[in-house]
Order: C-alpha cells, then structure tokens, then sequence
C-alpha cells in the first residue's frame, strides 16, 4: 500500500497522526510536491480525479481519497488505540465533533492563508486576500468556542483523546502561518489543549 502525502499540508498530517496515534505500519510513504504541481500531473490525476492528498493506494490499484474515509479505513483495519469511537453513539458524537473541527475551524484557516499568503500565490489562482482576512475574523470567532469547550472538557469531543483533537491541532499548527496564536489572543484552555497535544509522540508526525 501507498500513501501518497505533503509536506507541511493539514490534511496529509492528520492522516499521519492518525497513523502515528495506532502505531500502524507497513505503508509506504510517497511524497506530492505541491508546490511543483505534482498533485496535478497526468500520472496522479488518473489516481485521484480531484487532485488532492492525501490519497491511499491498496495493492489491487484502488485508490481512497480524502481524510475521513482514509482514516475510517485505517480504524476499521487496525482497530486497537481506537479514535473514532467504540460504538454507534460514541461514533456519533465524535464525528460531530471532528465535522465541526473541520468545517467551522480546518476550512476558514486555510481559506485564510489560501488567500492572504505570499507564499501560497502560486497555488491559490487567483487569490482574494479580502475574503482570506474575513476568513481570519471567523477563525477567531470558533476560537472563542473552542476555548469555551476546552475550558470544561479536557478533549475536543469529551474525556478521550480522538480524531477530533488530531484534526484541531493539525489545523492549528498550519495556522501559524496566519500568525495566530492562541495563548497570545488570550485563549488559554484553546492553547493548554495545544501543549497537551503537542507533547504526545504522534504530533512529530507530518
């Protein structure tokens, strides 16, 4: 099996984490520059249609696309250190949760630096850095939430660590490219959160 990935990019980290999380080995690791256009090329658009990572090829030419359903593959495959949830109400809340990360948190952050860095130009054609700040401003806004539930909760879904965590830090690391910092925008239960995920051996992933 493959896993095609990219460096510094949100979404291939949460799958490495998720990874690094089950100790699951025995998948390669392909490397995607972005910044060459190779998610674009011929040869791995045939793979993946809608040209993004992170991608997983199996032995027999399939290939899964997209966070979720990779890492919902990897659960179901290597079930122990579980993330997602040990039944269907546990299951239920949690994706509740990690959708939550990720739409209202994961997606403003990168439209943010999609569109306002210097550095992302030449992926992001054209950029609108007016709806890049707006998007900041909503970043702030799921911060405040965020902070408010972390301040009565130790994890982002409840008393465990999840995938949710996993997609909240991994959208957080990536916005510091957006220079916003958690501790310094007095969010201290969003940054406490931070530092303890930090310090778990699986955020040396990606």
């Amino acid at each position: 099996m493959k896993l095609y990935t990219a460096t510094r990019a949100p979404n291939p980290r949460r799958v490495l984490m998720f990874m690094a999380e089950k100790a699951i080995t025995g998948i390669d690791f392909v490397t995607i520059d972005l910044n060459a256009g190779e998610h674009k090329a011929a040869s791995y658009h045939a793979k993946v249609p809608v040209s993004r990572v992170p991608a997983l090829e199996f032995d027999d030419g399939r290939v899964l696309s997209e966070t979720r359903a990779i890492c919902t593959w990897l659960e179901g495959a290597h079930p122990q250190n579980n993330l997602m949830g040990e039944d269907f109400e546990e299951r239920a809340f949690i994706e509740m949760h990690d959708r939550r990360v990720e739409w209202y948190w994961l997606l403003p952050i990168a439209n943010c630096i999609r569109h306002t860095h210097p550095g992302l130009a030449a992926l992001e054609q054209p950029q609108f850095p007016d709806f890049g700040t707006s998007q900041g401003e909503k970043v702030r806004e799921s911060a405040r939430w965020l902070d408010a539930t972390l301040a009565h909760q130790p994890w982002m879904a409840g008393e465990r660590f999840t995938i949710a965590d996993i997609t909240a830090f991994c959208a957080l690391e990536f916005a510091k490219l957006m220079k916003f910092n958690p501790g310094a925008e007095g969010y201290a239960a969003l940054q406490a959160w931070r530092d303890r995920v930090a310090s778990r051996e699986s955020a040396r992933a990606g």
